[in-house]
């Protein structure tokens, strides 16, 4: 397999030109945020013009007519609709109404670091990787959100990913939203619209497989709005196992040892939770776990946080097994 550059590498933008930039954000449900999140980005420093595009969904609230208001006022930013409401299509919308050689990805409820899209540039010019992601920093507003960013910032709810923990600067798997070298983008078929969640991730696979390398580079920062209720915690972690196991079957190839935390610690406590029923050492396992979980008090600033860690992995593996239940019934309806 041959090695995929950004088309920009091994150039130097100050003498050689900055390569133009489109920015795309997909939209929906965000009027509490689009303003913030759209002068995060029109306040960035890069040296030449660029354009921003939403691609808005149909929503609840007044998101439509804030982007609306936001395109009127600012003749770099445009508006798409994105009638399937979906975050695939939306991403795919704004790219196909874009030009820009490098196409950032914002969303709609995120702030981009000052500096972000410079920076990242300069790593892509640098690297010549196909797509350059940094930290995802959650922005809390409430003790429930606070205890929802230490569970995400954790080993425990993560797994360890990069973008969530950190790490120094290098090749990864995937990244937080997404720098993209566009040809690269092209080359693969941008995001798949059948994938509701974990499109970034499948894409990131793709683009690995074309020979492309996905760099992490802990100077760019965007920060975003933890989940505010455990029904939306429990909602969002549901769809990330169902998602990744759609994906797993898709590309096997791309499981990471990180993604066997939250079943093996569920399982192994459910299981063990039920033969101590009959064997009391089995009991070891479920206590085993509590008091892991129960470690993770000192990350968070109130009791919260293991309640929050538990309600993550019950519901990413509930995720999983939903999936591979709805395989066995299509299986079955043959």
């Amino acid at each position: 397999m041959s090695e995929r550059r950004a088309v920009c590498f091994g150039r130097n933008p100050e003498q050689d030109g900055w390569p133009s930039v489109s920015v795309i954000v997909p939209v929906r449900n965000e009027a509490a945020h689009l303003d913030a999140a759209v002068a995060s980005i029109l306040s960035q420093d890069y040296p030449t013009a660029f354009d921003v595009c939403l691609a808005v969904a149909p929503s609840d609230d007044d998101t439509a007519s804030v982007a609306a208001r936001i395109a009127r006022a600012d003749g770099r930013v445009s508006v798409v609709p994105n009638p399937a409401g979906v975050t695939p299509a939306a991403l795919n919308a704004a790219i196909r109404a874009t030009t820009g050689a490098v196409v950032v990805r914002v969303d709609g409820h995120a702030e981009l670091c000052p500096g972000y899209i410079r920076r990242a540039v300069e790593t892509m010019c640098r690297t010549g990787a196909v797509n350059v992601g940094g930290m995802q920093v959650p922005v809390p507003e409430t003790p429930f959100e606070e205890a929802v960013a230490a569970a995400t910032t954790s080993w425990m709810g993560t797994g360890g990913a990069t973008y969530r923990v950190g790490g120094v600067e290098a090749a990864v798997d995937t990244v937080y939203l997404g720098v993209f070298d566009r040809a690269a983008g092209d080359q693969v078929g941008w995001f798949d619209e059948s994938l509701v969640r974990n499109q970034d991730y499948e894409l990131n696979v793709r683009l690995r497989g074309a020979g492309g390398t996905v760099w992490f580079d802990p100077q760019l920062s965007v920060g975003y709005r933890p989940r505010g209720s455990w029904s939306a915690l429990a909602r969002q972690y549901y769809e990330y196992g169902w998602w990744k196991a759609e994906v797993l079957r898709r590309h096997p190839e791309s499981l990471r040892l990180r993604q066997f935390v939250p079943p093996v610690a569920v399982g192994t406590a459910v299981l063990g939770g039920l033969i101590g029923l009959r064997w009391r050492p089995a009991l070891l396992a479920p206590i085993g776990y509590v008091a892991v979980l129960a470690t993770a008090f000192r990350r968070g600033t109130n009791g919260v946080t293991p309640a929050v860690l538990a309600t993550m992995h019950s519901s990413w593996v509930a995720g999983l097994a939903g999936w591979a239940l709805r395989q066995v019934r299509r299986r079955l309806c043959r």
